[in-house]
């Protein structure tokens, strides 16, 4: 392809001197008259009308002459076209808006000047002066139209005070600047600099190019055909990025993923929006492409990225070039994709109850799935693989997603090549660890919470990475394949961080808009509160919300995603969900549910920046955020470092109640603070299976009702939030220990194998029984152990291993990762030999079928999931509470009277959490005529103590097994 040295639009052209002597005098007759209209940039005007500035375009036009194809076959993601002596890397100013720049911490002493350098020279001199400038401007304190706004104001409200300079440029003018480097100097009036710093630009960026918020065409579009008397038959390949701050972008395509760039494309610059585009009049589906981006990196200079696209749709093998397609090609879709059935079992949110699982955990162990399969995506299509023929059994008993742990593109894992370690070792033995440790780097196996690519599905759950169309097709297959098990399917999506940021190789966004995408501290450096050495994405600035906002809605429409699950959603701004949960609904013709992680810390905490999607923040909204408040009641604290907090802080499950482990003393489990203790814990349950609602009152231990907002919880109300939706109820996830595994460190250590199992069991029946959305991890119904690892993430296939033959939970198959757990190692050792611990097969079963049970019970009636804060509030009533109660056993009562969807007039709910029977008599509830439910019926039932010990009547009053969940049902009396 022909290469042009074509401005973009609304930048001045780099001009050879001697040759364009009438082009040079148009430019500096308009730089002349913006300096008489705006006599603050008066000094612009004059260092443009120099030769220097001249000279300086000379420079930038040999050094940075556009890309050509030799550079599309570059193997260096990155070379430097001209270092920048600056070195510095400090970005302790904000240009907040077109005309304002804020600069915390500064008085108004000395002078300002904004330092301009097409070719990226600036430095300082011996004697603190500046040297370099292509252009210079004047700032004066004060502060523009735009500054003033309102939203800018907020926006940056959590910046500190300082001075607030003034720029007046005309929209032209700001744009070639941004095109540059710059440097804010403060001097003294002998022109010394005092001070200096860069400036971080999303501010002004998001105000001069608003419109961008409305690009559809960003990444790669396939038009439809053109007029047949232009190219019959053909489309047109299209491409955009948005690089606003780049002097040249180019497009190189590649017919495979490993061949030599077959092209060239010099792309054009969008005023209007910052964007880059370009068009061929050819279908290049199947197709491969990269960008080249030329662009000033502070600290480093001019550099040309040779970076994939952030919209990748997919790409090829560990995700080196993007891939070429329309996600609507019959070519990338299984059969009978488009008109396949989708479950309708949610109809509204609280009917959902989830399985949170990982592609890889799910099959890589199933020897009954194909060897190629084992996994990948295309696992969950073999119907008949112990994995998917117990998916199957859950989804008929109620559970209605699958949550699938980060299946978009990700960083940590080979794609081609992995490796799958031959682990040995006994049951305490280091060996294991120590194998997958060294070789994690190079390993089939990672949680995935390190996103590349989002709109992409990761290539190393696909049968061949090489080739892009496959991981889409697939992708699609396991969504279909899973549909058609009645399973909805959600992600887990990781949008408040990318694995890298700055100029790493595998960074994407940093090396497209150095600057723009990432959260940064009031020095500039990249935030790391989400993940040490990744990188926070700053979804207040509009590019990147809109960056979410497409990626989320991508995988809803065109990948018929049913919910998402957002890691560390704290962290993103309310209005942006809101937003999103809104376009959902619209484009998809049904609500998508949206839950996520609303932990309230890092750099946004308490609504820092903007007000945040948190656990506090979102009332109203209809977004579910986790609820730590029963989840910690129920198993106690998380995790701990110190050996004996680990074993003391036992839960309302797992020893609290009457099983006092080696940490605690007899004289201290009687204690009137224990007492207590466990009387909070008993209220704290409460306040899950109330739905953690603000408004719902509860009869405390104290011997007061009060509203759940007004409990406390760690300084926090305990209940927080408006409606059910609102609320994820769980005891088990991928992060931390299992419910198993915590149970290990704080049961007796005499616990028998049976009594293990129930705890289990009364540890998922208060999840189940709870109102909102019921979340379960993978496993946990079948006594999931990691060998006690706290944080499994990168612990390869064998601490992360499913076992659906139900022989074995891998309790007791080595100390887990030394970095992570090593502190706790004296502890492990002797519980990890310790057969007592290790459940048989018999148990797994146990709880397997007991688990079901559960979630049958739940889904037989809408009472377990009431739809709104004021039906809870009229139904649900809680009986045994007080400062008189018998903490060992939670009484609700559900009234189902006037609902046509409960079956039954009432039902009563009784978890016993003692190692002992429980007689209760409850002279409230004597005149009912309860029957056990007709699930604990079955002849299948799990627990069979239940149908033989469980009983009620109107003169006995209740009689609850130990370590049991036990529902009772009223019958709705017969029509006249």
């Amino acid at each position: 392809m022909t290469l042009r040295n074509t401005a973009p639009t609304g930048e001045v052209p780099p001009l050879p001197l001697k040759r364009h002597h009438r082009q040079i005098r148009r430019v500096l007759a308009v730089s002349l008259l913006f300096a008489l209209v705006n006599p603050v940039c008066a000094s612009w005007a004059r260092t443009m009308a120099q030769p220097a500035t001249s000279a300086a375009h000379v420079i930038t036009d040999n050094v940075l002459s556009p890309p050509a194809l030799s550079d599309c076959n570059q193997q260096e993601t990155q070379s430097t076209l001209l270092a920048a002596p600056l070195k510095a890397t400090d970005a302790r100013a904000y240009w907040v808006s077109s005309d304002t720049i804020r600069w915390p911490n500064k008085t108004s002493q000395g002078h300002f000047y904004l330092y301009a350098a097409t070719n990226g020279q600036l430095a300082l001199t011996t004697d603190a002066r500046l040297s370099g400038a292509t252009s210079t401007m004047s700032l004066h304190p004060g502060r523009g139209v735009r500054g003033a706004a309102s939203e800018i104001g907020q926006r940056f409200a959590f910046t500190a005070q300082g001075i607030e300079l003034q720029v007046n440029l005309t929209r032209e003018a700001l744009s070639t600047l941004l095109h540059q480097q710059l440097l804010l100097v403060q001097e003294d009036d002998q022109g010394k600099v005092i001070d200096s710093t860069s400036l971080q630009t999303a501010g002004v960026l998001d105000d001069l190019y608003e419109a961008a918020g409305n690009l559809n065409d960003l990444g790669v579009r396939l038009t439809a055909k053109l007029p047949a008397s232009i190219t019959p038959h053909q489309r047109l390949s299209q491409f955009a990025l948005w690089a606003p701050t780049a002097q040249h972008v180019a497009l190189c395509t590649y017919r495979t993923g490993k061949s030599r760039a077959n092209g060239i494309q010099q792309m054009q610059f969008d005023a209007a929006t910052g964007a880059w585009k370009t068009s061929i009049p050819a279908d290049l589906s199947g197709q491969y492409y990269r960008y080249l981006v030329d662009v000033f990196v502070t600290g480093r200079g001019w550099v040309r990225n040779a970076v994939t696209d952030p919209y990748s749709i997919s790409l090829t093998t560990d995700s080196t070039r993007s891939y070429i397609g329309a996600l609507t090609d019959s070519a990338l879709k299984p059969a009978g994709w488009d008109h396949h059935p989708i479950p309708t079992s949610v109809q509204k949110p609280t009917d959902m109850a989830v399985y949170e699982l990982h592609v890889r955990d799910f099959s890589a162990n199933d020897l009954s799935v194909r060897p190629a399969y084992r996994g990948k995506y295309v696992a969950f299509t073999e119907t008949q693989s112990n994995g998917m023929r117990h998916l199957s059994a859950l989804g008929q008993a109620g559970i209605t997603d699958i949550h699938l742990l980060p299946v978009f593109d990700i960083t940590s894992v080979p794609e081609a090549h992995c490796d799958t370690p031959t682990i040995s070792g006994s049951a305490d033995s280091e060996q294991q660890q120590a194998t997958i440790s060294q070789r994690a780097a190079t390993d089939c196996f990672n949680w995935g919470y390190d996103p590349y690519h989002y709109n992409a599905p990761e290539g190393s759950y696909a049968t061949n990475a090489a080739d892009g169309a496959t991981r889409v097709i697939e992708f699609r297959k396991m969504v279909m394949a899973l549909h058609q098990a009645h399973l909805r399917v959600g992600m887990d999506v990781v949008y408040n961080h990318t694995a890298y940021a700055g100029q790493h190789p595998q960074s994407v966004l940093d090396r497209i808009v150095p600057g723009y995408y990432h959260r940064r501290d009031a020095q500039g450096k990249v935030e790391e509160s989400t993940c040490q050495s990744c990188g926070n994405t700053a979804t207040e600035h509009r590019m990147m919300a809109k960056l979410l906002t497409d990626s989320v809605r991508q995988w809803a429409y065109e990948y018929k995603i049913d919910s998402f699950r957002f890691d560390l959603m704290g962290h993103q701004p309310r209005a942006v969900m809101e937003q999103l949960k809104t376009v959902l609904a619209l484009e998809n013709g049904h609500p998508v549910q949206l839950i996520g992680e609303g932990w309230n810390f890092g750099e946004v905490a308490n609504n820092a920046r903007f007000v945040q999607a948190s656990q506090l923040a979102l009332n109203g909204s209809g977004i579910g955020t986790f609820s730590d408040r029963a989840r910690d009641a129920i198993r106690g604290p998380g995790r701990s470092d110190d050996i004996n907090s680990m074993m003391a802080h036992q839960g309302y499950i797992n020893g609290l109640v009457d099983a006092p482990n080696a940490a605690a003393t007899v004289s201290a489990f009687s204690s009137t603070e224990h007492q207590q203790a466990l009387l909070k814990a008993a209220d704290m349950v409460r306040v899950g299976l109330a739905g953690t609602l603000r408004d719902v009152q509860l009869d405390t231990w104290q011997g007061r009702p009060q509203r759940l907002k007004d409990i406390d919880y760690n300084g926090q109300p305990a209940g927080y939030a408006s409606e059910p939706d609102e609320v994820v109820n769980y005891v088990e996830n991928h992060d931390n220990q299992t419910l198993f595994d915590i149970n290990a460190f704080r049961l007796p250590v005499t616990t028998s194998h049976e009594d293990r199992a129930r705890v289990q069991i009364v540890g998922l029946a208060l999840t189940a029984f709870s109102q909102g959305i019921a979340y379960f991890h993978a496993g946990t119904d079948i006594l999931r152990s990691k060998s006690l690892d706290g944080n499994s993430y990168n612990s390869g296939d064998w601490f992360n291993r499913l076992d659906w033959t139900y022989q074995d939970n891998y309790f007791g198959t080595g100390l887990p990762s030394r970095q992570d757990n090593e502190a706790l190692y004296p502890l492990m050792r002797p519980l990890l030999t310790n057969t007592l611990i290790k459940p048989r097969p018999e148990d797994i079963a146990w709880t397997r079928d007991t688990f079901r049970d559960l979630l049958r019970i739940r889904q037989s009636t809408s009472l377990f999931h009431l739809a709104t804060s004021a039906e809870i509030q009229q139904r649900l009533h809680f009986y045994n509470t007080g400062p008189s109660q018998n903490p060992a056993v939670i009484v609700g009562h559900i009234d189902g009277v006037g609902l046509p969807s409960a079956r039954w007039k009432s039902l009563v709910y009784l978890v016993n959490a003692s190692q002992t029977p429980q007689h209760l008599s409850i002279p409230a509830l004597e005149q009912h005529a309860f029957t056990l439910h007709p699930v604990h019926l079955s002849a299948a039932a799990g627990d069979k103590r239940i149908t033989k010990e469980a009983s009620f009547s109107n003169t006995e009053g209740f009689v609850i097994p130990a370590r049991s969940a036990v529902v009772f049902v009223e019958e709705n009396e017969p029509r006249q």
